[in-house]
């Protein structure tokens, strides 16, 4: 027995000084020098090789080489005859010619370098050895991620940190992922070597989301569920609004009589906690608590008054304030007639209204010369009307109903030739003036040149 041990140690060494020797041919192909397979499935090392020599010709050896660890026999075949070790007899499986080799279910014991060499025999023996290395992986169990603190940090002030793990699982590989996404870098996050720990510090309102990670190896991933942090923050952006009248800034115009609401508003978490304060000369007054404040513009004394909106956050300590005025007006003539007075506001709007006006007429009045225009349209309307006013007598009427003062006027010949002399541009108008009396009527006439008078009894 030991004699026939030792003669087979003896061509188990033979056979693998003869697989490191030279080889005087590259005739064996591999598609990868490194195979990946999945435990407790089986993997195939493909060999192939070209060559017209009759397989009687062909030997085919096979031996694996762990770390640190002599090589091992495991199998061979000439002349299609195969001759497993006892040890492996039932592991691996060939069928020459082909030089490929079958291992029937991985182990993790099965990792390292299988050689192959392969001696075609002829007139000069042809021989090739190629070398493969085979890595044996367990498929990825779900991930799982823990974070601390459990559930909640302070913006600024906490930090977090994640852990993923698996259960099962080899060569794992960790990806983190927030809202579905490759997490992407920021300067408050620290990975470990392989990424299973992710540490934020300090937390930030940005950082809110959903985690989760990716656990990979080559042969499977696996995605870990969505683990949500809370993250106390805020107050941010505080503003207020009003249900009515018309904001112009931080100042709010509204209707005497209205009932108005006004609602303050900030991002944080958690809720804030909010407190009204009505502002009057250097005092302040707390009036209302919560997010809604109401107030009935009418019973308000004043016309104009000063308020402000105060947010504070219970958890993070931080409080933010907002002021705004709100002036109570109204443009409705009915309001104004049955309260009896005028705001500021509609005072300021009617007289520079009228301004406007006043300046738009005063502007056509110059441009146009109304000033010239209506004194001529005044005197020529004037002199119409007298004209038609003239009466014309007869000689034959009571001398008593003729006492008076008339008008006689020169009117020049439409039809005449028009004529330029020095005494028709002196003398236009003749006036006739009759006295009566008792006794004798007596006429003046008026001439541009002298004063004539003519006496008749």
């Amino acid at each position: 027995m030991d004699l026939l041990t030792g003669t087979f140690q003896f061509l188990r060494l033979h056979l693998y000084i003869l697989l490191l020797g030279n080889c005087s041919a590259r005739i064996l192909k591999i598609p990868s020098a490194t195979i990946h397979g999945i435990e407790g499935k089986p993997l195939i090392l493909p060999i192939d090789y070209n060559s017209s020599i009759p397989a009687s010709g062909i030997q085919i050896i096979w031996l694996l080489e762990r770390s640190q660890n002599p090589a091992r026999y495991l199998l061979s075949s000439v002349n299609q005859s195969v001759v497993p070790d006892l040890e492996f007899q039932h592991k691996f499986t060939l069928q020459p010619p082909n030089a490929s080799l079958l291992i029937n279910t991985l182990h993790l014991s099965d990792e390292g370098n299988y050689i192959v060499k392969v001696n075609i025999g002829g007139t000069t023996t042809i021989s090739d050895t190629q070398k493969i290395e085979v890595i044996v992986h367990v498929p990825i169990s779900k991930p799982i991620i823990q974070f601390e603190p459990p559930y909640e940090a302070v913006e600024y002030v906490g930090n977090i940190t994640f852990r993923c793990s698996v259960q099962k699982g080899t060569r794992v590989t960790y990806q983190w992922l927030k809202n579905r996404k490759p997490l992407e870098y920021s300067p408050s996050y620290t990975f470990s070597q392989n990424n299973s720990t992710l540490v934020i510090a300090p937390v930030m309102k940005t950082d809110i989301g959903k985690y989760s990670c990716l656990a990979r190896n080559d042969v499977s991933e696996m995605e870990s569920g969505a683990i949500t942090p809370t993250i106390y923050y805020g107050p941010y952006e505080l503003t207020v609004n009003s249900d009515k009248g018309f904001k112009v800034g931080e100042v709010f115009t509204v209707d005497i009589g209205e009932l108005i609401q006004f609602d303050c508003s900030a991002d944080s978490n958690p809720p804030n906690t909010f407190a009204w304060i009505q502002r009057t000369d250097n005092t302040t007054e707390i009036i209302n608590h919560g997010p809604y404040f109401k107030i009935l513009s009418d019973k308000v004394g004043q016309k104009t008054v000063d308020y402000m909106c105060r947010a504070y956050n219970n958890i993070t300590g931080k409080l933010d304030e907002t002021q705004f005025t709100v002036i109570i007006a109204s443009t409705d003539p009915q309001k104004l007639v049955q309260t009896g007075n005028m705001s500021p506001l509609a005072a300021i709007t009617g007289i520079s209204l009228f301004i406007i006006l006043l300046i738009s007429l005063l502007f056509v009045w110059k441009k146009y010369n109304l000033y010239r225009a209506i004194p001529w349209k005044k005197q020529n309307k004037r002199s119409t009307q007298e004209y038609r006013r003239t009466q014309i007598f007869s000689g034959h009427e009571d001398a008593l109903n003729d006492f008076g003062i008339y008008e006689f006027v020169t009117l020049p010949d439409p039809y005449a030739p028009h004529r330029v002399s020095d005494r028709s541009s002196r003398q236009k108008y003749l006036w006739l003036t009759v006295v009566h009396d008792r006794t004798c009527v007596r006429l003046q006439i008026y001439h541009p040149i002298g004063l004539k008078h003519i006496y008749h009894d």
